[in-house]
């Protein structure tokens, strides 16, 4: 299939799926989209075991595997999806909760790395690097399935700021971390022992973290800057509106081709347009069609990002061992999950006070998503691949599914509770 006739049939069973949901389902859109296209698939796999003979589920694994949903996902979604998630989040806000914000998008999500990687090694014999690389890419939030979930507990802001913040920074740092430990556990070629090799391995993988996480920054602050100047000078909203479409997409192409962080320098530029652009750069009507249409690329690619992720089922190996690493998977997600919003809350109590339930709306509401998959389809050829992919698919259907319908609910629950101050 082209290019053209895939997006052509996304668009169309997006919209199909959405309003199938929306009519007997009646679940938020982008977890609807996700709940029918998985039943579909399902459902395809069902009758094939019944008519053996039939080659439909065999033509669709076919087109599910040639389509690259790694590349599509970290080289052209992704980057729209932050930028129109960090629009939204105020500089201001996010400044009052930069500290926490901060400690849980890096302490947190290398203490969540840590978790999953040596209980999941532990679990399936698998080598500790490898382990880790898992627990790298599991660890990212979703900030676009959290934030869509949330907008419907009425959250005190702090807290909101806080889960904002969290989500979008730590899609960025959790892509660096696993870029590293993919090239520490998949990239060495030495004999084993040899200090030199380790030294330099570990040499290698701080400069690439910093120029990874501190040059996607600057680029993304600094683009932001240059396109803000820009628009200050201009008073037409269709052709604001489209600046700031070519800043998305031309900033995040070139961020990889620098070899920066992409996710962070596009976090980083949506953040300084929506705030600082918003406020001096653009006229009242300008702020209007630019929020109207950035919310509209926010909904059409989450709901084809979940549509995606619904037929990813064909992708995934299922055996009885997969399954069953899977479903330890997800109790080892949510532990890391715990440790890394509850340990920088309990460092910071002493100095901060925090709002209701904090620790288990943030615990609970740390959705999983595309990135995660994206990044297990992307990992190398080994025998351990099918055991993480299916780990990972698993835990983020559960996340998508089971914490992504309850969380708003808990969300307001604990938000009432007495005596819940963290």
């Amino acid at each position: 299939m082209t290019l053209l006739q895939i997006a052509s049939l996304l668009i169309v069973l997006a919209g199909a799926f959405g309003a199938i949901n929306y009519l007997f389902l009646k679940l938020p859109s982008s977890i609807g989209i996700l709940v029918v296209a998985l039943i579909a698939s399902l459902v395809i796999i069902g009758l094939d075991a019944i008519f053996p003979a039939s080659l439909v589920e065999e033509t669709i694994r076919t087109e599910v595997m040639a389509f690259d949903f790694s590349d599509t996902l970290l080289e052209g979604m992704l980057g729209l999806l932050l930028f129109a998630g960090a629009l939204h989040v105020k500089i201001s806000d996010l400044r009052a909760q930069w500290v926490p914000v901060f400690l849980m998008a890096t302490l947190g999500v290398g203490l969540s790395t840590v978790v999953v990687g040596v209980g999941f090694s532990w679990m399936t014999g698998m080598p500790l690097l490898i382990a880790l690389t898992f627990g790298a890419l599991i660890s990212p939030t979703d900030p676009v399935a959290v934030l869509g979930v949330l907008r419907q507990a009425s959250l005190p802001k702090s807290l909101e700021t806080k889960i904002a913040g969290e989500s979008l920074f730590n899609d960025g740092v959790g892509y660096v971390v696993y870029l590293v430990l993919v090239g520490l556990a998949f990239g060495a070629t030495g004999g084993h022992g040899d200090t030199h090799n380790a030294d330099s391995a570990v040499q290698g993988a701080a400069k690439l973290f910093a120029q990874e996480a501190i040059g996607g920054a600057l680029l993304g602050l600094v683009l932001g800057w240059l396109t803000f100047r820009v628009m200050r000078l201009i008073d037409d909203y269709a052709l604001e509106v489209l600046i700031t479409l070519g800043l998305a997409f031309g900033g995040y192409e070139l961020a990889v081709a620098l070899q920066v962080s992409a996710p962070i320098m596009a976090v980083c530029a949506g953040l300084l347009i929506g705030d600082v652009g918003a406020k001096y750069g653009m006229s009242e009507e300008t702020r209007r069609y630019v929020d109207a249409f950035w919310k509209m690329i926010d909904e059409i690619l989450n709901a084809i990002l979940f549509l995606m992720i619904g037929f990813e089922v064909f992708a995934v190996a299922f055996d009885m061992s997969s399954v069953l690493g899977g479903a330890m998977a997800v109790l080892l997600a949510l532990l890391a999950r715990l440790t890394a919003v509850a340990v920088p809350v309990l460092l910071l109590k002493p100095f901060r006070s925090f709002s209701k339930g904090t620790i288990p709306i943030m615990t609970w509401g740390g959705l999983k998503g595309g990135i995660s998959v994206a990044l297990a389809l992307s990992l190398p050829d080994s025998e351990w691949k099918p055991v993480i992919l299916t780990a990972t698919y698993i835990v983020v259907v559960f996340s998508i599914i089971v914490q992504g319908l309850t969380v708003a609910p808990l969300a307001k629950r604990m938000g009432r509770e007495p005596g819940l101050d963290v």
